[in-house]
Order: C-alpha cells, then structure tokens, then sequence
C-alpha cells in the first residue's frame, strides 16, 4: 500500500463516509490535505535552496499559511490529527532502532537524570514565580508546562546529525521518556491545582493502571509481537506487512493513551516491541516515507499556533518570556546532566537541545486555562504569550543547537578516559542494524543463484553479507552465523544507513527484471560508484540494466555464480579454482554407533553439506590453522582446538551447535561438546 493511499484511509475516511451524494467541487477535507502537502513539499524545497533544516522551514510554513497570516488552512482539526500521527511514528521509528537490553542500559538517563530535569525545573520556576507574588497553583502549573521538551524536534535534530546513539543523544532520550511519564503525573496534578480532581487516592490508582499497562506492553515484546511478525513476514507481502506494522503503532499507543500515558510514549513501546523480532529494519523500511509525510504536518501544527497580530502587539513580553525560559531550562538541565555524572562536553548539546518547550504542553495549558489557571499568573493574557513564546523556542531550537556546538568547540579536548561512559554503544552498535558491509560482498536478495555463489565465495574466503526479505533464507544464514539482514534493499534509506557505497560490490541476480531494474536505479541515487553485478533474462533487459548503470550483467542461467565468482575473487584464482568451489562438497552423515551416544548427535545425524574447505574466521583475519571441524547441524566449518582461534568451539557455544564432526581427508571421528564423548 503507498504511503498515500494510506494518509487518505487514515484522515479522509470519516469525511468520504460524512459527504453528501452530490456535491460540486473537490471536498473541504481534499483541498486542505492538498494545502498542507503543498505547503509541506514547499517548505521543504525552500528549505534545502536556503541550506536550513526542514524543520525551520516548516514552522515557518505554518505560521504564513496560518490564520493568524494568509489564512490558507483553517482545518485545525485535520492538521492536529495529521500532526498526532506525525509524533506517534516519529517515537516509533525510534523505537524500533532500539531495544529493550539498549533501553536498560539508559534506565539511569531516564530515572535519575529525567527525574532531576522535570523535579528542578518545576522547583525552581515555581520558586520563582512565588517570589515575585504569583499564586502557588498557577506557579506550579506554570513550573509544569515549561519543564517538558518537544521528542519530536529533539529526536528529529539528532537524527539529522546522526548523534541519536550517542552520549548527548542517549541522555537526552532518556530526558524525553521520563518526560513523557511525568505527563501521565501532570494530567492528575492541574485539576487538583485549580481544586478539582480525586485526590491522592486518584492518582495512585491512575498512576498503577498506567504501570501496569507499560508492564504488559514489555512483555508483549518477548512473548506476542515477535511470533506475529513471524507469520505476516513469511506471507513476503509488502501491504500486509506495512498494515500489521501500522496497526501495532497505533494499537499499542491507543491502549496507553487509555491509561492516560501519552500517545508518542505509546508509539516509542510499540517500536520496542517490533525491534525485539527480526523484522525491525524491514518495518523501518516500510514505516519511513509515513513518518516523513506526517511529520511534517506536525512542526506545521506548530507554526499554525502563532497569531502574528498577538505577537506584535506584545512582541516585548512574548521575547522576555521566552528569553527565561530558554535560560532557566539550559540552566537547570545541564545541571541536572552533570550531577548524572556526565560531562560537560555532554551536559552542553542536551542543555540547548531540550530547551524549548514540549508539544503536549499546548495540551496541559488548555486543560488548565479551562480550569482557571493561567501562566505565570498573568490571567487571559497568559495563553497567548505561552503559545507564542513556545512557537519562537521551537524555531530557534536549530539556532540553540548550533550555538551549543560553537561553544562545545571551545572547550579543551575530552581525555581518553573521559571518552567513554554508561551510554556509549554496544558492541553490535558499530555497523548499521548489526550488519558488516564495508569492503565485503553485499547479496541483495537470497535465491538460488545468491546462495551458490554466496557459498562458493565462503570456500574462495571472501566475506560477504546478505540482505533479503525471506525468513527462512535469513533463518538458514543465521544458523551458519552468516551475516544476514531481514529488509527491502529496495529503500535508499536503509542503503545509506549501511553505507553501502563502502561495500566491495553489491550482487542482485535473482529478482525479475523489473524488480533489478528499481533496485539498481534506487542504489545508483545513494552509491554512483559501488561495484554492481545482476543478472539479465533478455537483450531489453540487458540493456536496462546498462542504461541504469549496471557494470556487470551476467546472461547465461548456468553460468551467474561463476560469473560472479569469477569477477569477485582474486586474479590468481583459476577457472579450476571457481569450478571447484562451486562443486557441491559431499555430505558428511554421523554413523549408528556416533547417533546413538546421545540425543544430540541423534538429532543432528546429517547429512549436512560442508560449507568451505577452508576456516573462514581464519582467513578472514589473516590466521592460519592446524585442523578443521564441520557442525552437524548448520555445515559451519572452523578450526579445531588445537588451532589458534579455536573458531569451531566458538561457533558451537555461541549457536548452540553441539555436535561436530572431522573435516579433514580420511577422519570420521565425531565430538558432542555436552556430553564430551568422541567416536
């Protein structure tokens, strides 16, 4: 389903049900959608001309396009819907480039570092304002609003910077979520400000109902969410993934908005629950060109809510409003940041960062004005200066950003030792979605041709990897401890986050010609120079694919893997060479006496095909070894223990591969590593 079709399902459907059997002209919901997508598109080439970030661009947008100027959308229903999905999958697409194990690893970010940021902010405003004579209910409420941050703009600026994994990122992350959990506090608190509301009692119960709904969600993600992508997965159909996908975001966020936890926190679990399964960069994939579109008519939401003729008219106030709170959040944040432990080099970008004001504060200032409060005591007038001053923070957070990498240039270099700390990246952080690529072999797609040759180039000892949308090819790669990624190799946004340009070739030799020709023209837009060899079934698509810029066009059906082995591997590699690598090994079978010693070797007999002649790891590291070991369950083969790496011993423990066999001339001997026998 295209990523159009589905933004009319999801905003048009009441209004195309609602409309008259007559009518002339094109629908009001139409030419507003139309607007917003123009406007958008717009905003984004201006944006690009003028070398700024989209998000500028947009905000910009939104305040000309508003009724507060030109009056182009009035729609304010549409665009908030429009913008609410915008953020939920924003938050969930973030969540599916996390994990539950990474998630853990920032707990100390979210509580201690969250809890520091939302508790000093709302001490020291409220503080503030008491002196200067203001109500304490509307000093709290104002304490309140001014301490939460907008996720989406932050993540957004790190994502465009590529910075979300690091140090900065991962602790302004941890920021937002607690943020996000304080808002579930705040929605019970400001009717108990203005003496509504039930009380303690109330908001312990409210506050279990919401962690217990959370709780759920994350065992969801270990026990439910994972077999379900399983199935739809194994159907390869695009609309039923992308549907399944789409459906989990807004189902799980429509059940923690039940309990009162905010809708983007509930799209950020759902992204969890997806990257727990294989399928997390394929979901990426799909889910990507939505988040894009709504996004964009989120920071335009935000645009819409600045009155232009309110701002000049108390453009002085709205200014010092916005001056104090920016100063009084970079304060108190990046104090927060440094008694988390962390240093200044980091303390500084989140300070600036997280110094506008969140979205989902325009949410609490309207409940709260609908109960008598007001900002910083300054009855009707408040909204108005808030809503403004907060629009103008949004803006000009790109400007804070920057200023906070002028002034972090500044500071003396970090010591090695400094360097690290408890948000630094996992060790299967290091390449994008875990997946080697530079200087290796990239198989784009897994069928019969890919994995002849993918085979025969492990016994030449050429590394490779693979990307494919099959299950049960990825599930064979992963057994073998292959490097494999489940996605559409399809989407240049995953191909640039492999960085496939760095990648010694990429191989597409068994999709339809049709299907070659898109990825071929999707890889030439993010790699011009990357090495590229397919597969042609016919003269007109021959020439295609060279007119798409294919270097490698193989033709003869029996010949693909040794054409590609042939133009892969080494000039000192013979054609006898290629012949015998593709050459099927003989399988290799456990015999009665071997199978009968334990369960192990029962269940894992054979016949299974040796993968290489060689030790892969081995040469793949410039290492040499003294004998070699086949698994009996995958057909992995690695040098024995008497070897240097030991690399069989290390494949068996880390597969759970228990039982292997001799691989060298004339041995038959077989080991279980459970049970230690040998025969």
């Amino acid at each position: 389903m295209k990523p159009s079709a589905l933004l009319t399902l999801l905003l048009a459907g009441s209004a195309l049900a609602a409309a008259p059997e007559a009518h002339t002209g094109p629908p009001a919901f139409l030419v507003q959608l139309t607007l917003l997508l123009g406007v958008s598109a717009l905003a984004a080439y201006l944006s690009f001309r003028l070398r700024l970030i989209p998000i500028i661009g947009f905000l910009v947008a939104g305040v000309v396009a508003g009724p507060g100027a030109l009056g182009l959308i009035r729609d304010q229903e549409l665009i908030s819907a429009a913008s609410e999905v915008g953020v939920m999958l924003l938050l969930f697409t973030i969540g599916i480039e996390f994990s539950l194990e990474r998630l853990s690893r920032i707990a100390r970010q979210i509580f201690v570092g969250g809890g520091l940021q939302v508790g000093l902010t709302v001490l020291v405003a409220a503080g503030a304002l008491l002196l200067t004579g203001v109500a304490a209910p509307d000093a709290v409420f104002t304490g309140c609003l001014i301490a939460l941050s907008s996720t989406a703009i932050v993540m957004r600026l790190l994502g465009e910077r590529g910075d979300t994994n690091g140090p900065a990122g991962q602790v302004s992350l941890g920021i937002l979520i607690f943020q996000d959990l304080a808002v579930v506090l705040m929605v019970l608190l400001i009717p108990m400000l203005a003496g509504q509301g039930g009380g303690v009692a109330g908001v312990l119960v409210a506050l279990a109902k919401a962690g217990g709904i959370i709780a759920f969600v994350l065992i969801a993600a270990r026990r439910i969410v994972p077999p379900i992508m399983e199935v739809v997965a194994r159907t390869c159909s695009s609309e039923i993934f992308l549907l399944t996908v789409v459906a989990l975001c807004f189902g799980t966020a429509s059940l923690t908005a039940v309990a009162g936890v905010s809708l983007a926190l509930g799209a950020f679990l759902a992204g969890l629950l997806v990257s727990e399964s294989r399928y997390g960069a394929q979901a990426m994939g799909e889910i990507l060109p939505l988040q894009i579109l709504f996004s964009a008519a989120f920071f335009l939401s935000v645009g819409l809510q600045l009155d232009l003729g309110f701002l000049a008219g108390n453009l002085g106030v709205v200014l010092g409003a916005a001056a104090l709170i920016a100063a009084l959040k970079v304060g108190v944040t990046f104090l927060s940041v440094r008694l988390l432990g962390e240093s200044t080099r980091t303390a500084l970008p989140v300070a600036f960062l997280t110094a506008q004001v969140g979205e989902f504060s325009f949410v609490l200032a309207a409940t709260g004005t609908a109960l008598g409060l007001s900002f910083a005591g300054m009855g009707a007038q408040g909204g108005g200066v808030f809503i403004a001053a907060t629009v103008l923070l949004m803006a000009f957070t790109p400007a804070l950003n920057a200023l906070a990498d002028v002034l972090g240039r500044r500071l003396p270099p970090a010591s090695p030792a400094g360097v690290a700390s408890g948000t630094a990246a996992g060790p299967d952080e290091h390449d994008a979605h875990g997946l080697p690529v530079e200087d290796r072999v990239v198989f784009a797609g897994y069928g019969a041709h890919a994995r002849l040759a993918a085979r025969a180039l492990s016994r030449a000892g050429v590394p490779y990897s693979v990307i494919t949308r099959n299950p049960d090819g990825a599930s064979e790669l992963e057994g073998r401890g292959a490097p494999v990624l489940i996605a559409d190799y399809m989407r240049a946004g995953l191909l640039r986050d492999l960085n496939v340009a760095s990648a010694r070739a990429l191989v597409i030799v068994d999709d339809d010609t049709e299907m070659t020709e898109r990825t071929v023209s999707v890889v030439r837009s993010v790699a011009p120079e990357l090495r590229l060899i397919t597969r042609a079934t016919s003269p007109e698509g021959f020439q295609g694919l060279q007119s798409l810029g294919a270097q490698h066009i193989l033709t003869a059906p029996r010949e693909v893997a040794a054409g590609i082995l042939d133009l892969l591997t080494p000039p000192e590699v013979t054609r006898a060479d290629i012949t015998r690598h593709l050459a099927e090994h003989p399988p290799v079978t456990l015999n009665a006496t071997q199978r009968a010693q334990c369960e192990h070797a029962a269940h894992n007999a054979g016949p299974v095909t040796p993968e290489a002649d060689v030790c892969l790891e081995c040469v793949a590291q410039g290492d040499t070894w003294v004998h070699l070991r086949v698994c009996m369950t995958c057909g992995h083969v690695g040098c024995c223990d008497s070897s240097k790496n030991k690399h069989a011993t290390a494949h068996a423990r880390r597969q759970g591969h228990l039982v292997i066999r001799s691989a060298e001339p004339g041995e038959t001997w077989a080991y279980c590593y459970e049970h230690q026998w040998t025969k």
